[in-house]
Formats: structure tokens, C-alpha cells, sequence
């Protein structure tokens, strides 16, 4: 049984990814956050495989960039072959000055990046983590939540918390003490996800760049992953019975196109249903959901770990404001309003992917190439990937509609007083910002004066420490035509203004926070 710790501000369910995101993002604000999951260690086996540029700038913002870059590598080209086994695509990855200081697309090794996660996370004394703890019961007054947890020994221990965010995936307990239902955004389908340890021999006979098999009578995809780590992820065609495909047999009979049993070890192989599906709400009062827990998409972008990031981002700054900046509660309630919008529109992008990828009418499969194909004059070139992110379009932004408006602020490489390079965030941490541009009018910069944002940032470019090595600020500015962007603390914009009434306005409406 678990001593009694009084109330704790957070209680997290959940120790994933997800919940060591956001038990990280709060131990660095001393909010009093209490941890558990019923595992007591790292799932062993990857899952996640893939992460952007956001993602690693919330891993800076937490310290742990050097910690976790020995498991990262760039993501290759994407090469996608069609009906006939022609090339009809090549995706590549943008090039320098990057937008966000790191690179656009990566793949990882899980295992080890969350053990990286869980260890910053544990560092803060205001984190109290417990581990082999189920949630057999939750429960919330006005004041309170209540969660009643097992240890694996069977006793029982209760813990409350001011707030409870649900980190505790798929089959999520948060969600069903909650009482919050799923919609089914239409997308259904039986997949073999296999990752193979390959040895050298295994390697020669691989491909050099990522693929997608754009084939009718089994859509595959293959991905290089870090070092020697391969993998598969392979239709399960109708009449197929997935336990079957997913033995050892099965699955290296799948793989005999590619490799045999001679030149890799399985790490991992399990059948899957890739679903698309958002929860109706993500707060009911004192509870929150985040991560699977309020969603599943399938994997064709890679974007599910990196969509629980998001979610713990937005809902641990608003916590914050809350718990230590004294805004009102009201503020928690934007929090889903944002994030399922948001997931629903990537999710809808995701599905768009899809279908180009597993196109099953051969027919339909061939008017696909011919497109494709029609669309690069015949002959296929490396396009860079183009960022699918959507804009935020409702929650806690601007009513003034304008393109960078719910877009992510760049985050530039400065120049330090050494003359050596620095990324803005070091220099500005997360927090609410106005940045103006270096044209900015005498009257734009006056009209911060009286704003009621606590701790604002004011910064100009090309004045004090906001000189950039490069020109993705200045380019920036240049693009959206504006003198001034306002940044949320989750480097969102809520707004941009083009003159000084602008900034007075938009700051107004954010002194209700």
C-alpha cells in the first residue's frame, strides 16, 4: 500500500512515451505530479518508429537532445513502386536551413528513448513515480479526482490529484471511468508489422532508401531504421488468418521476397488492425486524455507517438497556466477542442496516404501510376516531403484569420556572443512571445507596452541576441507579409499582426488568460 501523500496537482496513468512527455514537461515547473503504470519497465520491443521536428524540439526544450541523438538517424528517401514494379514517386528530405533547427524526419530506436524519458522524468523531486499500479477506479468531485490503484501484490492504495491525464493507451482506463466514447473515423484494416535485426549478408540484398510497394495484391512498406533495424509493415490480404501470418513461419514466409531466416533475427512480429479513430471529448471536468488514449491513425505517416506529444505539450503549458500563472480553468477546456481537430484533419491527411498506398482495384491502381507518373513529365525526381501538419484552426488562437495563423513559430539557429550557433529556443525559452520582424514600425514595437500577459517575451530580429546565422526569420516575414508574430508557449502562433492596432488587440484579447 502506497503512504499518503496528500493531494498531488497532476495524477498521470500512464507511463509511455505520452505520460513521461508530459510528467517531464511538469517536474520542469515544480508542479507536484504523482506517476504510475502497470508495467514496471520499458516494453522492449519498438513501436513507434518515426518523429519530426517538432518532436525533437520538445525533446530540447526538456534537455535531451544529446541523450537521445545516439538513437536517431535521418529518414531516408521514400521510393514508391507501383503496379508494375515501375518507380512512380520519390519522396526526400528537405534541405538546410531547417525551419525548426533539426531535422525535418527521423526514426528512432524506442526502447531506449523512452528509457531516456522515464529517467528525466524521475529526476525532478516534485515527480512521484509508482510502477506495477493498476487503475482499478477513478472518480472526481468539485474539488478532486480520487484514483483507487492496485499494486501487483494486491493491495490497494488511493491517490488524489487536483487533475488526472490519461496516458494509458488504447485500451485506455482513463477513458472508461471517464465515461468518453471513440468515433470511428472509417478506416479499418488487418496489417503484419514485423521488425527484423538484419546481419550484413541480410543487408546487401536490401534496398538503400525506404519503400512503398504500391502493389494491388499486397501493399507493403519498407523502412530503414536505425543501424541494422529493418522494417516491415505488410497487408494481411481476405481469407488470411492473421495469428497464422504472424508465427515465425508465417511472418519469414512474407519476408521471402526481401531476406530469409539466414540473415536476420526477428524482433518483433505482431498483427495489427490499423484503425482511425478520436475520442468524442478529452476532458470530462478534472480528467484528460492524451496520446491512444484519445486516438489511433494508421501508421502510414508515423505520426502516432508524435501526436501524443503534441497532446502532452498543449495540455501540461495550460496546466501550468493554470496551477502557477493563476488563468482561469475555462482555459484547460481549449485544450480538446484544439487537439481533436487537429487529429481529425492529420488523421483525414493519413488516410488520403493510405489510399494511395493500398490501392486494391488494379485497374484503379494503374490510373494511380499513370497519374503520378503524368505529373513528373514521365520522369520520377526527388520531391522534398512537404510538412502535412494542418494549422490549428480552432481553440485558443486569433479570430483574425491569416495562413500563419495555428502554425508553428520557426525556431531559427542564432549567433551567441562567441559567434557561435545557438537555437532560438536556448536563447527564448517556451513561453508567451511577441518577435517582430526586422522592418517592424516604431508604433508596432510601442504597442507591447501595456500588455497583461505575464512573463511576455519581446524580441525584434536582427536586435540583441535575436541575430540568425541564416534567413528562415527574416524568410519567414518575408513570406507572410506580417511585422509581428505572437507565439503560445507550445511555439503554436496565435496570431500575426501587420500594424500596431494589431498587436494592441490581439494582446487585449489575451489578457482574460
Amino acid at each position: 500500500m502506497l503512504p499518503d501523500r496528500g493531494v498531488f496537482e497532476v495524477a498521470i496513468v500512464g507511463f509511455g512515451p505520452t505520460g513521461a512527455v508530459a510528467a517531464g514537461l511538469l517536474g520542469k515547473k515544480g508542479i507536484r505530479t504523482f506517476v504510475c503504470d502497470k508495467l514496471q519497465g520499458v516494453y522492449d520491443k519498438p513501436r513507434a518508429i518515426a518523429l519530426d521536428h517538432e518532436i525533437a524540439r520538445v525533446f530540447q526544450h526538456l534537455g535531451l537532445t544529446e541523450k537521445i541523438q545516439p538513437f536517431l538517424e535521418p529518414f531516408t528517401d521514400s521510393v514508391f513502386y507501383g503496379v508494375d514494379g515501375q518507380m512512380i514517386k520519390r519522396m526526400s528530405t528537405v534541405s538546410a536551413p531547417y525551419p525548426l533547427a533539426h531535422l525535418p524526419s527521423m526514426v528512432f530506436t524506442q526502447p531506449p528513448v523512452e528509457k531516456v524519458l522515464r529517467e528525466h522524468a524521475a529526476s525532478f523531486d516534485c515527480i512521484d513515480i509508482q510502477l506495477g499500479q493498476t487503475l482499478i477506479n477513478l472518480e472526481q468531485d468539485d474539488d478532486t479526482s480520487t484514483l483507487t490503484l492496485q499494486a501487483e501484490d494486491g493491495s490497494v492504495s488511493t491517490i488524489k490529484a487536483q487533475y488526472v491525464i490519461g496516458c494509458d493507451g488504447a485500451s485506455s482506463a482513463v477513458r472508461g471511468f471517464a465515461g468518453i466514447e471513440l468515433q470511428d473515423l472509417d478506416f479499418d484494416e488487418p496489417w503484419l508489422v514485423v521488425d527484423v535485426l538484419v546481419n550484413e549478408e541480410g543487408l546487401r540484398k536490401l534496398p538503400t532508401t525506404s519503400v512503398q510497394y504500391c502493389n494491388p495484391q499486397r501493399p507493403c512498406t519498407y523502412l530503414i531504421c536505425p543501424g541494422n533495424h529493418r522494417r516491415w509493415e505488410i497487408s494481411i490480404n481476405a481469407g488470411e488468418d492473421p495469428h497464422v501470418v504472424s508465427t515465425p513461419e508465417g511472418t519469414w514466409k512474407l519476408l521471402a521476397p526481401w531476406i530469409t531466416s539466414q540473415d536476420g533475427d526477428l524482433w518483433r512480429q505482431a498483427s495489427y488492425r490499423f484503425h482511425a479513430l478520436v475520442a468524442d471529448i478529452w476532458r470530462n471536468k478534472r480528467f484528460f486524455l492524451a496520446g491512444d488514449s484519445a486516438h489511433q491513425q494508421p501508421p502510414f505517416l508515423g505520426q502516432g507517438m508524435c501526436q501524443g506529444v503534441r497532446d502532452a505539450v498543449n495540455v501540461c503549458w495550460r496546466l501550468e497556466a493554470v496551477l502557477r500563472n493563476g488563468a482561469s480553468d475555462t482555459l484547460l477546456d481549449s485544450y480538446g477542442v484544439e487537439r481533436k481537430a487537429h487529429v481529425t484533419e492529420l488523421t483525414t491527411r493519413i488516410k488520403g496516404i493510405g489510399k494511395l498506398i493500398t490501392e486494391r482495384d488494379i485497374q484503379k491502381a494503374r490510373v494511380r501510376d499513370a497519374k503520378l507518373l503524368d505529373e513528373c513529365g514521365g520522369v520520377v525526381k526527388a520531391m522534398p516531403r512537404q510538412d502535412v501538419q494542418p494549422a490549428l484552426t480552432v481553440g485558443l488562437i486569433s479570430p483574425v484569420l491569416h495562413p500563419a495563423r495555428g502554425t508553428i513559430f520557426p525556431q531559427p539557429l542564432l549567433q551567441n556572443k562567441d559567434g557561435h550557433p545557438v537555437r532560438m529556443d536556448e536563447v527564448f525559452p517556451a513561453g508567451w512571445k511577441i518577435i517582430f520582424s526586422n522592418e517592424a514600425s516604431a508604433d508596432c514595437l510601442r504597442a507591447t507596452a501595456n500588455h497583461h500577459l505575464p512573463h511576455l517575451q519581446v524580441a525584434q530580429l536582427g536586435v540583441g541576441q535575436l541575430v540568425e546565422l541564416e534567413i528562415v526569420l527574416a524568410s519567414w516575414f518575408f513570406k507572410h507579409a506580417v511585422q509581428a508574430a505572437i507565439v503560445r508557449p507550445d511555439h503554436y502562433i496565435y496570431g500575426v499582426c501587420v500594424n500596431a492596432h494589431d498587436v494592441m488587440q490581439q494582446l487585449d484579447a489575451l489578457k482574460l488568460l
